[in-house]
């Protein structure tokens, strides 16, 4: 979301403080102060500012991204199944050693499967000029409007299900809708928005029906208007795991934190500094950003206490995991001196005593969009098929009579 876009007024009399734009006291100015504050806060928090810095970097200049329109793939990159990412504001799939773009309109981000796989859930900005009231006169601002849409993998089908657009009166402005998760059943996105009115709430974790674009608040805590950011829903439906943006001091202290859909309470699953939570297929582990003062790796968490188990990587510049659908894989963003790619970790034997592979990188010098996390889809019939349970002996003395 183009922050800046959003505040700046498109004619020299909106040229004043944005945060002034609100009428009616204090409460709506500090509700779209902690709307800037969290936008801010969350990108931050969620790419440990790594992505595309110019500059140089640690081990030289920044490299040169592939152009906008390519992404290379590694030729050992057959991994099953399709994985699901962006780039220059582009939906992208990779089959296999092939990656296929699939929108063209340069304002395409957070792209997210649908369960089932016949769907891909992403958010389409739009250009838009505004206008609210500022020094007693409406006023003309610059808008970025998010449609949450779908698509059909083959590019067919693409249609809006909710936006941002927000009017009172005569007015009009926008909020935001940002990452979504959908459920698996398919009937809501879980999103981070500050809809349906951003005079009166901070970005957090809300439902969106699916079939009707309707917004539901679940009244979930969010500490000094800093928001909320990475909604993940579990494998069984049960539960969606969020992050809870806070501060210790002039550092961030994010907690994931696990709504319950059934008691509709929430309970703190880690200590500050986990982000990003991605859920492992049969939902007793959960993949996440660790981050600290040198940087972000990759971890993963039991599921129910938060510990961690393992740690994949150790590099410092490793982001946003994603779980293979087989459950025996991690993908995870890296950056390199600016540019992002998509690299894979292999989990060999039984968990939670995993060994882990070689990292095996599946794209090349890619620049992916570090704000949009990755996905990945496997069809069912292409799923290792679950080990069957051994069969129990027999009670002791319990043989057939001859």
């Amino acid at each position: 979301m183009d922050i800046g876009r959003r505040l700046r007024s498109a004619g020299s009399a909106g040229s004043g403080n944005p945060l002034a734009l609100l009428p009616g006291g204090a409460a709506p100015v500090l509700a779209l102060v902690g709307l800037v504050i969290v936008a801010v806060l969350s990108v931050s928090l969620l790419t440990g500012t790594l992505p595309h810095v110019p500059g140089s970097g640690p081990g030289g200049p920044v490299r040169t991204a592939t152009p906008s329109g390519v992404v290379i793939t590694d030729p050992r990159a057959n991994v099953p199944g399709t994985l699901l990412y962006a780039k220059a504001g582009n939906i992208w799939l990779q089959n296999g050693t092939k990656a296929t773009q699939l929108t063209s309109t340069g304002f395409d981000s957070m792209p997210a499967w649908s369960p089932d796989g016949q769907w891909i859930y992403y958010i389409h900005s739009v250009a838009k000029i505004g206008r609210w009231p500022f020094s007693g006169s409406a006023t003309p601002y610059e808008l970025s409007v998010p449609y949450l849409q779908r698509i059909r993998p083959d590019g067919s089908g693409a249609h809006a299900i909710a936006n941002g657009n927000f009017t009172r009166g005569s007015n009009s402005w926008s909020f935001f809708i940002r990452q979504p998760s959908i459920s698996p059943a398919g009937a809501i996105a879980a999103v981070i928005t500050d809809g349906p009115d951003p005079t009166r709430s901070d970005l957090v974790l809300k439902f969106i029906n699916l079939s009707t674009g309707a917004i539901t608040g679940l009244g979930l805590l969010d500490i000094g208007g800093l928001g909320h950011q990475d909604p993940a829903w579990s494998p069984d439906g049960k539960s969606v795991l969020y992050v809870r943006d806070g501060r210790d001091g002039t550092r961030g202290a994010p907690l994931i934190i696990r709504y319950d859909i059934g008691t509709k309470k929430s309970t703190t699953l880690t200590g500050p500094g986990y982000i990003a939570p991605a859920w492992s297929p049969d939902g007793r582990f959960v993949a996440a950003t660790k981050t600290d003062a040198f940087g972000t790796d990759i971890v993963i968490l039991d599921a129910r206490t938060g510990a961690e188990r393992l740690r994949l990587t150790n590099d410092t510049n490793s982001f946003d995991p994603v779980w293979s659908p087989a459950g025996d894989a991690i993908a995870f963003f890296r950056v390199d001196r600016g540019v992002v790619d998509l690299e894979l970790v292999k989990l060999t034997g039984a968990a939670p005593d995993w060994k882990i592979g070689d990292t095996l990188a599946l794209t090349v010098a890619a620049g992916l969009d570090a704000s949009s996390r990755p996905g990945w889809f496997i069809p069912a019939d292409q799923l290792p098929k679950p080990t069957p349970s051994p069969t129990p002996p027999p009670p002791s003395g319990s043989g057939t009579t001859p």
